[in-house]
């Protein structure tokens, strides 16, 4: 017996059109389109990282291999590694330089915890829902916004070595007269203690902002769940706060670690105008910064910054795999 298969139903009378022959290589698909924009929409900041980062970095590289002097009417001459071994060998130049370079190490190890640790309380502390809670999130973001110069200028004010000093004043008065005045930026002791507590009061905001985001993400299911097994608010922030803001916190201290490397405008500013002690307070940047326009050595100058960029990518690379590893298990 014949089984007839019925023909399909042509809409409007139209005829079916005839299928792909399976010989016939089909069209190749179109680019993604998801993927072009992206790449149209970061463009701009790659041009920018590139023509403002790239660019003047290997142009760095190819000056710290020349004798180069600025203002000076002689031409460059080159060098070679010279400017490297001038740095680690030379006493009048290396022992400055090592000197910054443990001064940003002692910033950064320091800093970086402590930031973290601070951000981190006043997110939780922030993080909720109360009445003119965004005028208070508000205060403690608003020293982000003032320029780190502005800040330092403040600063020099408040630990000025006088009686006028806001906080040698406020100590007088609670110590009943009894404390006098006290050099904090001159210290060798309290001069690098006053830049890390100076830099932590502008920047803990930043840090805030982000890590209260990432509480917000965390379902409050989660804690209701915990209150339900009678967990203690100390259990709750260990099992369940910590685990989900964990991506957030490692962003947070590996961003922290980047800019406490970068210390420099809120060194020049008391350094030059507010009697800080230099030696104590050396960071690399400033040192390039003061041998290129004080000294006129730009050659050397370059040398520095870009020993200084590999020490900071290495440091970087240590961190992530250690954060990585840390992950995994």
């Amino acid at each position: 017996m014949t089984t007839v298969n019925p023909a399909p139903v042509i809409p409007d009378g139209r005829k079916p059109s005839p299928p792909a022959p399976s010989g016939i290589p089909q069209r190749p698909r179109r680019p993604n389109r998801e993927r072009l924009h992206g790449l149209l929409m970061s463009a701009p900041a790659l041009g920018g990282l590139i023509a403002f980062v790239g660019v003047p970095f290997v142009y760095a590289v190819v000056l710290s291999f020349y004798n180069v002097r600025l203002g000076s009417p002689l031409p460059p001459r080159f060098f070679g590694i010279e400017q490297y071994r001038r740095i680690f060998t030379d006493p009048d130049m290396s022992g400055p330089f090592l000197r910054a370079l443990v001064n940003n190490l002692t910033f950064a190890v320091v800093v970086v915890p402590l930031q973290t640790a601070l951000a981190l309380g006043l997110a939780i502390l922030l993080n909720r829902k109360l009445k003119a809670i965004g005028v208070f999130r508000s205060l403690f973001f608003l020293p982000v916004v003032f320029p780190m110069a502005l800040v330092a200028v403040i600063w020099r004010l408040i630990l000025a070595r006088s009686g006028d000093g806001l906080l040698n004043s406020a100590l007088h008065t609670v110590s009943f007269g009894n404390w006098g005045a006290f050099d904090w930026l001159g210290n060798g002791l309290t001069a690098m203690a006053s830049i890390i507590v100076l830099s932590v009061w502008q920047g803990v905001g930043f840090q805030m902002v982000i890590l209260l985001a990432g509480l917000q993400q965390i379902p409050g299911e989660l804690y209701e769940a915990a209150e339900l097994d009678r967990a203690s608010p100390w259990q709750q922030f260990r099992h369940v706060t910590l685990p989900g803001i964990r991506g957030t916190l490692v962003f947070v201290a590996m961003l922290t670690s980047v800019l406490s490397f970068r210390v420099f405008d809120q060194v020049y500013v008391l350094v030059k105008g507010g009697g800080l002690d230099e030696d104590a307070t050396r960071t690399v940047m400033y040192q390039a910064v003061t041998t290129a326009f004080d000294q006129h050595n730009i050659g050397q100058a370059s040398a520095i910054t870009v020993v200084f960029f590999l020490i900071v990518v290495v440091l970087t690379l240590i961190q992530r795999r250690v954060v990585r590893t840390g992950n995994e298990d």
